[in-house]
């Protein structure tokens, strides 16, 4: 079977994204750690992952500077695995997946978990799309333009869904 980076003209943005955290471990591993897991083998314990699976799959978040690996405390051998900063702007990739997952898996009413604003305790808003005036766009409200990374691939799908509108 062809590797979709054949075929995707956004090659640079959805489908990189997915090299990095497509495959399912490795989101559930960015989940934990957002949930305060550490520890190699707090994952492990925590995901029912294979040992082997999951040193790959914390090589290749630190490798995309999603994680950081460090030493426990200085000079000592065990290390834990942390949040970049680049790792923590996925907040809101993660938030909308689950609240994703709850509508259309769970059925609303029987979420698994609900995220809650540490300080208030109420639950978060939905994830949504806003224009820079405020505005919630629905998928319809949105367009794209060629962007300066664009490849010629992309160049000529963009194009070509501008003249269909």
């Amino acid at each position: 079977m062809s590797k979709p980076e054949k075929f995707d003209p956004f090659r640079r943005s959805v489908g990189h994204v997915l090299d990095i955290i497509g495959e399912g471990w490795s989101i559930l591993i960015i989940r934990e750690a957002f949930l305060g897991t550490r520890r190699f083998e707090e994952f492990q314990k925590r995901l029912g992952i294979a040992r082997n699976i999951l040193t790959s799959r914390l090589k290749n978040l630190c490798a995309n500077e999603i994680l950081d690996r460090v030493p426990v405390k200085q000079g000592a051998k065990r290390h834990e695995y942390i949040l970049t900063k680049k790792g923590k702007d996925m907040m809101p990739l993660l938030v909308s997946l689950t609240q994703w997952g709850d509508k259309w898996v769970f059925g609303e009413g029987s979420e698994p978990v609900i995220f809650l604003d540490r300080e208030h305790g109420d639950p978060i808003s939905r994830i949504q799309v806003y224009s820079a005036r405020g505005e919630v766009l629905r998928p319809r409200d949105i367009k794209v333009k060629v962007g300066p990374g664009a490849t010629p691939e992309a160049r000529e799908r963009i194009e070509e869904l501008n003249e269909n509108e």
